[in-house]
């Protein structure tokens, strides 16, 4: 692979970070790589052994701790920032999710979907905004099946429709785009050099693509797509590597530059004319703020 690389990262010893969904594929490549560089990592993880055996795996220089976070429960939401040692932020990378899993709810009663991959990073980003250093970056994973995602604000949580898992994925992320886009809009207006970035893996083999409840699903995208198609895990985290580290403007979608997006270097991408729609995503903020009770704190 040409371009960009782990071996590209700065020292990044004096910085914290935050990575959620860290005890396994994306989550977990993303944390040894900055914990390698020199980052104090802090593993927020909804399986608090998991997330200790991850940490155990990541030699240094720098060093990984590991936090209770369960983005299905605004009240661990919550426990999480509140729970905070008020030490500065240099990076928060929201990176958990689920993906395409029979209908299921959050404990708030979102669906869940759209409430772990969206409405939790949402709240979480927002209590921790405050933490974040003057250069820091806050980097949301996506994918790009937001593509064929939709906001539907009548049915937002698919209480009216029938449940389809992959069109909800993709409303879930291209949620996350969107948040992207209006958070680095308001930091931008506020006058904050925070930086508002967001990444896809392209086609990743990590154990997402076993929830969906279908054993034929799996075994066509876990087996066979797993093993004959896609890049392995530490190559998917690099496009989430690259926004986080590499000099590149707010706002900045990162993804595999090679074959469809789907695998190869990191590098910017293009994004759905859905994503980049301004008042939808001002929108989606107002009413996600309202779903949580957590709002923009003064930048």
């Amino acid at each position: 692979m040409t371009g960009f690389s782990a071996a590209d990262i700065q020292d990044l010893t004096g910085q914290t970070a935050i990575v959620t969904g860290a005890s396994s594929g994306i989550g977990l490549e993303t944390a040894k790589a900055l914990v390698a560089h020199g980052a104090r990592v802090i593993l927020a993880v909804r399986d608090e052994a998991k997330g200790r055996d991850a940490a155990k795996g990541m030699p240094g220089p720098g060093s990984a701790e590991v936090a209770l976070l369960d983005l299905a429960s605004l009240d661990s939401v919550r426990a999480f920032a509140g729970g905070w040692d008020g030490s500065p932020v240099d990076l928060l990378v929201n990176n958990a999710g689920v993906m395409i899993p029979p209908l299921s709810r959050t404990k708030d009663g979102f669906e869940l979907q759209f409430g772990t991959n969206h409405l939790g990073h949402f709240a979480l980003t927002n209590l921790i905004l405050p933490r974040i250093t003057s250069t820091g970056r806050v980097v949301t994973v996506s994918s790009d099946a937001h593509r064929f995602g939709r906001i539907d604000f009548d049915d937002l949580n698919w209480e009216h429709r029938r449940y389809r898992a992959w069109r909800a994925y993709g409303q879930s992320k291209l949620a996350n785009l969107l948040f992207a886009a209006e958070l680095q809009r308001r930091l931008t207006e506020a006058g904050s050099p925070v930086l508002s970035m967001a990444a896809h893996p392209g086609y990743a083999a990590t154990n997402l693509q076993s929830h969906s409840g279908s054993r034929v699903m799996e075994f066509a995208m876990g087996t066979l797509g797993n093993r004959l198609l896609a890049q392995d895990a530490a190559s998917g985290a690099l496009p989430t590597l690259y926004a986080a580290t590499a000099d590149l403007p707010g706002n900045t979608f990162a993804g595999p530059s090679g074959f469809g997006g789907t695998r190869g270097a990191p590098a910017q991408c293009a994004r759905s004319k859905a994503a980049g729609d301004a008042e939808v995503a001002r929108r989606l903020w107002q009413v996600s703020e309202q779903l949580t009770g957590v709002s923009c704190p003064e930048i």
